[in-house]
Parts: C-alpha cells; structure tokens; sequence
C-alpha cells in the first residue's frame, strides 16, 4: 500500500495535461476560481480510474478504429493546448480565455488524456496490495489516490496562482511558457509510447 502511494504521488507530481492545464487556469484566473476546474479534473480522474480497472478502457480502445479515432481526438486536444501555452507570447497566461475553465472542463480534459490511462494502468497492474479483495483494493486505491491528487493539483493551481503575480521579463514568460508546452508534449508522447 505504501508502493502505491508513493508511486500515485511520483506519477502525480510530474508535469502532465491535468497538473499544467490547473497550474494555467490559477495563473489566467487564480486560485479560487480554478477550483471547479481542480474538481472536475479529480473527479475525471476517478472516471478513468474505474475506465482502466473494469476493462471498460481496454475493451474499447482494442477496436481498433475506435482507438484509433480516440488517440488522434486525444493528441490533437492535447496538441492544441500545448500549442496555446507555448504561443501566448511574453505573457504567463497558460489559458487564454475570457472565462475560467470549468468541472466539465476538467472531466473532459481527463477522459482524453492518455497520461491518465498511463497512470491508472500502471497503478493497477503493478501494485496489488488485496488480491483476495479486488472490489476493496481498487476502493482503497481510489481512496489513496483522492488523498493525493487533491493537495497535488492544489499546489499546481496555487503555483499558477503565484506566477501569475511576479513580475517576470518577458524572456522569462516566454521561456517558461515553451517550456510547459514542451513538457505537455513530452509527456503526451511518452504515455503513446507506452
């Protein structure tokens, strides 16, 4: 139980769609109407959670047109996100919008981020801690995770929150914007790849 945790936590803490979208809803709109977004994309993740641990994601994405469609859909949301960050010029505004980002907003970003499906599967393929008990194991991770992926994503919005408030160059912004948006990508490839 304790592998998972610390596996959930590592798995959480590295920049992904999820934790940078949050980080760029605090530093676009700040910390406390970034919250219904935070929700959306814990309660998204919990989706995908029970996705990855019914089968229910293995069963569609193994027809192939289906999966297909569903990771062009996925890395083209993604792309464009990443695009957005990178392109925002000399301003930290991850998120160019006029309104914050919502709860749907996050369940959506989430049901289509492969990180998601990276992780999940990961952490339940590799860490049974209650084989006789599968229905209580996946209830005790779902648990373990919550207690994680909040504070986690709280930080990242109190992070986008804080940026938002220093007076960076604007070398410094652009800078800092390629470099989530290639962190974006990056991670979006690495969980393609595996």
């Amino acid at each position: 139980m304790i592998a998972f945790a610390a596996a959930t936590l590592f798995l959480l803490i590295t920049p992904g769609p999820g934790v940078l979208t949050t980080a760029g809803v605090g530093s676009a709109f700040g910390f406390r109407a970034g919250l219904p977004y935070l929700c959306g994309i814990v309660f998204g993740s919990l989706v995908v959670m029970v996705a990855v641990a019914t089968g229910l994601a293995a069963v569609i994405l193994s027809y192939p047109p289906v999966r297909t469609v569903l990771i062009v859909l996925s890395v083209a949301y993604l792309a464009y996100l990443a695009g957005r960050i990178a392109l925002t010029g000399s301003r930290v505004a991850f998120i160019d919008a006029d309104r914050p980002l919502g709860f749907a907003n996050g369940v959506g970003l989430q049901i289509v981020n492969p990180k998601a499906y990276a992780v999940f599967t990961t952490l339940f393929s590799g860490f049974a801690f209650y084989p006789a008990n599968t229905a209580l194991e996946a209830l005790a991770k779902a648990v373990i995770f919550t207690s994680i992926s909040v504070p986690v994503h709280m930080l990242w919005l109190y992070a986008g929150d804080s940026l938002k408030r220093l007076a960076l160059s604007a070398g410094a912004t652009r800078a800092i914007n390629m470099g989530m948006a290639a962190a974006m990508l990056a991670v979006v490839a690495l969980a393609l790849m595996f």
